[in-house]
């Protein structure tokens, strides 16, 4: 059963960005403490890679086992491997560079280097998701284990931002991507934001994840951020459709919070 979102209100994007670091960090903790790994999905966009930025600075990232943390994207933007726009790239100059992590663990989607579409890049990244998905079933030795290896690892985590037009990952308003029901993964074109093609995951792999943390900050987006809370269509606004399997976290600033009605703002401290 999916839980109500919650909604933790921050003064500004720069005090917001820290507590999502400390956050994440905690989290990767007892994640490890209990599953000896954990898997986070990043997003992009300045909070997203603003709270990379501040998990490196904090003196309490090592307290994360790095080399045993599993990353992947939401999405990508289907460009050049060392073209600035790419998520992977700002993530790797914003954290992952100053971090002891295992390059086999950290996935990146393809690039236009590799690819000859968008579709293919998608396809490859799907394949990948799904042999974790079947690595993390063959190591699994509890007796929960599911009979049949799933098509998507367990994401612990996944980090979402939010587009002024309510667009998160690369699943845009009325777009074929956000009616996507099938697929994990899809490549998209003509995106209303440049560049047009990009690989992004599906709403329903995204709501495979235990935890969905929505990062947003800015007065632009909170009209978006109002809608989404308000319970509206997700084909039309797709930050309405992403749920945690345990918990949905809306992390947001004063000012993208503007539109929220006031009884969905729940005083949740921070890191509970």
């Amino acid at each position: 059963m999916h839980a109500d979102p919650r909604v933790s209100i921050h003064p500004d994007s720069k005090v917001l960005m820290a507590a999502i670091a400390a956050r994440l960090i905690t989290k990767l903790v007892d994640v490890q403490d209990k599953h000896g790994e954990a898997t986070v999905v990043l997003t992009g966009g300045t909070v997203g890679i603003g709270t990379l930025k501040a998990v490196a600075d904090s003196a309490a990232a090592p307290a994360v086992d790095w080399s045993k943390v599993n990353f992947w994207w939401g999405d990508e933007r289907f460009v050049a491997a060392d073209n600035d726009d790419r998520n992977t790239r700002q993530a790797h100059q914003a954290l992952l560079a100053h971090l002891p992590v295992d390059p086999a663990r950290v996935h990146e989607p393809g690039s236009s280097d590799e690819f000859a579409s968008a579709d293919d890049a998608a396809a490859d990244y799907a394949d990948r998701l799904k042999a974790a998905a079947e690595a993390e079933h063959a190591a699994d030795m509890s007796d929960t284990r599911p009979e049949e290896p799933g098509v998507l690892p367990r994401f612990d985590v996944l980090l979402l931002g939010v587009g002024p037009d309510a667009h998160v990952a690369s699943l845009f308003p009325e777009q074929a991507a956000i009616r996507e029901k099938n697929r994990t993964v899809v490549g998209v074109e003509n995106s209303p934001k440049p560049p047009p093609s990009r690989i992004s995951l599906t709403l329903p792999a995204i709501n495979t994840a235990q935890e969905i943390w929505m990062v947003v900050a800015g007065e632009d987006k909170a009209g978006a951020v109002g809608l989404a809370l308000a319970g509206a269509n997700p084909v039309q606004v797709p930050a309405a459709g992403p749920v945690g399997r345990s918990r949905t976290l809306w992390l947001i600033d004063e000012n993208a919070a503007s539109r929220v009605p006031q009884q969905l703002v729940r005083k949740d401290p921070a890191g509970a």
